[in-house]
């Protein structure tokens, strides 16, 4: 795992070409079709060989959830431990990676359901301040966790309590509490200077308009998607779509993409960093995948994987 651009691909299948292993993507956006160069989904090229799982199987037009990603993938992993062969998770969806190895399950809700749909109407009308200030009434400590301004998790907690009678609090108490699905040994890319990451995010956002992400966006557009279907939301997407609408030029998207390409790495390393079981790796000037193999293969070594 690590932030975007760190080397997670090609480590990934270098591990698991060592160890008679499959790879199984642990990305939000990779999963959708047709976006294999705005996501830096992995090529035939890149997987050399090594089987490779949950790349472009959804729909653009779908959304996806953590609940529904680790429905989709468990069964895959298990499946690949029953052959006797080791899965390599390989993604930077913090939130997704822990509800696989760890096994959180989720708090009921119907997102699309009628709760959810009055919520989402009194959140026009009132604001979230009101519906926030509700939540503090039911789950003070939710309340006090969230921002004013994350309507999406205010909502959520919302509809959990009223749909179910308790807190989302007492939930992710609960849960937390189990034991993991998966014995999982955390291995971690960053860069030691936060500025060589963002120099490499910066040539990489570059090689992905000369690849061709323009072109990427308007064939999904081209396929009747909606401007506001989840896969336009990731980086390079949206701008890229403002590029296409008349709102913006091409070199100010391409500012924009890796402006907000760093922001989300930032976001990328708070939420892992708050992991203790990680093995970080610390690129220095350039990625050193030889180094990184090495010191990879004695932390497994170690906990006896061979």
């Amino acid at each position: 795992m690590g932030p975007t651009a760190c080397g997670k691909t090609t480590l990934g299948v270098l591990l698991a070409k060592r160890y008679n292993g499959e790879v199984v993507s642990v990305d939000s956006m990779q999963i959708y079709r047709g976006m294999t160069i705005g996501t830096a989904a992995p090529t035939e090229r890149e997987m050399d060989g090594v089987p490779h799982h949950m790349v472009a199987v959804a729909d653009p037009a779908e959304q996806w959830s953590a609940a529904r990603y680790v429905e989709t993938a468990v069964p895959i992993i298990d499946d690949i431990l029953a052959r006797g062969r080791l899965p390599v998770l390989v993604g930077g969806t913090g939130l997704w990676l822990d509800a696989v190895v760890k096994g959180r399950t989720f708090a009921p809700g119907s997102a699309g359901g009628e709760v959810r749909k009055t919520l989402q109407e009194r959140l026009k009308r009132e604001g979230a301040a009101v519906l926030l200030d509700e939540l503090r009434q039911a789950d003070p400590e939710a309340a006090d966790r969230l921002h004013p301004s994350d309507e999406k998790r205010i909502l959520r907690a919302l509809e959990v309590y009223l749909e179910t009678g308790k807190t989302i609090s007492a939930h992710n108490r609960e849960t937390q509490a189990l034991p993991p699905r998966y014995s999982a040994v955390w291995i971690g890319l960053q860069f030691a200077d936060r500025a060589d990451m963002r120099a490499l995010i910066g040539r990489r956002v570059d090689r992905m308009a000369e690849e061709g992400l323009l072109d990427e966006v308007r064939a999904l557009m081209s396929q009747g998607l909606p401007s506001g279907a989840t896969a336009l939301q990731a980086i390079g997407y949206k701008e890229f779509l403002g590029v296409l609408e008349g709102r913006s030029t091409t070199a100010e998207a391409l500012e924009e993409i890796k402006l907000r390409s760093c922001q989300y790495a930032k976001r990328q390393l708070t939420w892992l960093r708050r992991n203790p079981d990680i093995h970080w790796i610390f690129w220095e000037k350039e990625r050193d995948f030889a180094h990184a193999f090495q010191v990879s293969t004695g932390i497994l070594s170690a906990v006896g994987v061979s």
